[in-house]
């Protein structure tokens, strides 16, 4: 593998890893969490909460890293086929996602790749045993029609063995930072020991699409012929079970790009998607789908024929992935919420050159994220805290404060507020400063009692002293009166 392509891998690998981390140059951000809507309004006018049947849900802006829906993310979940798309990963990583190379090396397994797929009703691109098929072909088999058996020829090709390839998958999760992952298996049809969380796969889709061009091309595929072999002379046809992608489907958007489904008992309807629209591209993760038809859509059905509820199963994935793409494409939008141009308050200063005792703050930067249209300014929350005790000399752009953003009382931004100008120190307003300061001091305090307590002790020791001379004297006996004349 040449410089070039490992320094594009990793440099998708730190942009997976930081994209889900949201932070916009010095401002550091969490996640605005949305209630999203329907995008069609009630008799009155009046916006509609949207259901969202599915238990996990994760959707971010993959051009920010904004997360506009966070619900239970952070859950470890069985991710059925999803897991698929670790493999995928691993497989492109071996190659380096250089096309040519897949199309042109083969892999094949034995019966070994096909024992646990057997008798499970598993969904497979019809690959026999030893059928020698290009690695392309395996990954389109993989990601389209979700072929176990592509997945399982992929772990024996590359590593010999299930395990030594779910190793690979694992390395390849904490490379990129999925901390509350752990694969078992290629395939996804166990839940034994194979879990995952939405946050997890949001990174590890980044990057897939962020790095290789071939994933690109072949999760947004609605269909494929895979080329010939000696078992299928004629290729082998294979259609997405993402029905997304296919305009003959009641599930169909235009803007959709793929990327994987998944299904499974103990999962419930999973998807991985994304969607183009106009340059805004964003990212959903979502499972726990219901696997049946709530009882409450049949009357959907009845009321509309030519809905996707009139229909006997009913993609519940794909609905919430459309609704929340119509939503945001509807009523979302990037909106200014901090100027980095507005001054918002001033820090005071000591010992400021020429008296001057304050300087006015600003934000370091602008701050945009993208709300609904029906999120009113007001309901953006904005603290200032600006620092105390702030001593001369202050430089332009020093960080004198920040100002926090929140929304429903969840804090979800800080931004740096910083010096508009500098504030020399002024000396002569230290050395007064220093003085007067002193003089409230303690240490000053205890020097100024010590000289009392001395000065106390001298004049006592002198009165003292005095008294006792004064005492000597008045006790001398009288002097012998002189002797008469004559006598």
């Amino acid at each position: 593998m040449n410089i070039k392509k490992q320094l594009r891998r990793v440099t998708a690998s730190f942009l997976a890893a930081a994209m889900l981390a949201v932070s916009f140059g010095s401002v550091t951000a969490d996640a605005f969490n949305f209630t999203p809507v329907k995008v069609e309004k009630d008799e009155n006018d009046n916006y509609i909460k949207l259901e969202l049947r599915s238990e996990s849900v994760y959707m971010l802006n993959m051009d920010t890293g904004e997360v506009l829906i966070d619900i239970d993310s952070t859950k470890q979940r069985v991710p059925a086929s999803l897991t698929k798309i670790m493999t995928a990963i691993v497989l492109l990583d071996e190659f380096g996602g250089d096309e040519s190379k897949l199309k042109s090396t083969k892999y094949s397994a034995g019966t070994e790749a096909f024992d646990d797929i057997y008798g499970t009703g598993a969904s497979t691109a019809d690959i026999y045993p030893d059928e020698e098929v290009t690695c392309y072909d395996l990954l389109a088999a993989l990601m389209i029609p979700s072929a176990c058996e592509a997945a399982n020829i992929i772990a024996f090709g590359m590593c010999g063995s299930v395990d030594a390839f779910a190793d690979k998958m694992n390395a390849k999760a904490a490379e990129l930072g999925m901390t509350d992952s752990h694969f078992s298996n290629a395939h996804g049809l166990s839940g034994d020991n194979n879990y995952t969380t939405c946050q997890d796969l949001a990174k590890a889709c980044t990057y897939a699409i962020e790095t290789y061009p071939v994933f690109k091309d072949i999760v947004c595929m609605n269909d494929y012929t895979m080329s010939a072999t000696s078992v299928h002379p004629d290729g082998t046809y294979i259609y997405n079970t993402n029905y997304m992608l296919n305009p003959d489907s009641a599930y169909f958007y235009s803007y959709c790009r793929g990327i994987k489904t998944g299904t499974l008992d103990l999962a419930g309807r999973c998807l991985a998607s994304y969607s183009v629209n106009d340059g805004s591209r964003y990212l959903i993760i979502s499972m726990g789908a219901p696997l049946n038809k709530l009882d409450e859509d049949y009357q959907k059905g009845y009321d509309n024929p030519g809905s996707v509820y009139a229909y006997d199963t009913v993609y519940y994935n794909l609905v919430d992935h459309i609704n929340l793409y119509q939503w945001a494409y509807s009523y979302v939008s990037s909106r200014q919420i901090v100027n980095k141009n507005s001054e918002v308050g001033e820090a005071k200063i000591e010992y400021g050159e020429n008296g001057r005792d304050y300087v006015t703050l600003k934000p370091e930067e602008d701050f945009s994220i993208e709300l609904p249209v029906y999120v009113e300014d007001k309901e953006i929350e904005r603290s200032i805290e600006i620092f105390d005790n702030v001593i001369a000399p202050v430089k332009k752009g020093d960080k004198l404060g920040e100002i926090t953003i929140s929304y429903e009382n969840e804090e979800v931004a800080k931004i740096p507020l910083i010096a508009t100008d500098t504030v020399e120190r002024s000396k002569p307003a230290e050395r007064i400063a220093v003085a007067k300061s002193f003089k409230h001091s303690t240490q000053f305090k205890a020097a100024l009692f010590t000289v009392i307590m001395f000065t106390v002790i001298f004049v006592t020791a002198h009165i003292v002293k005095m008294q006792r001379r004064y005492m000597k004297r008045m006790q001398r006996p009288a002097p012998e009166q002189t002797r008469r004349r004559g006598e």
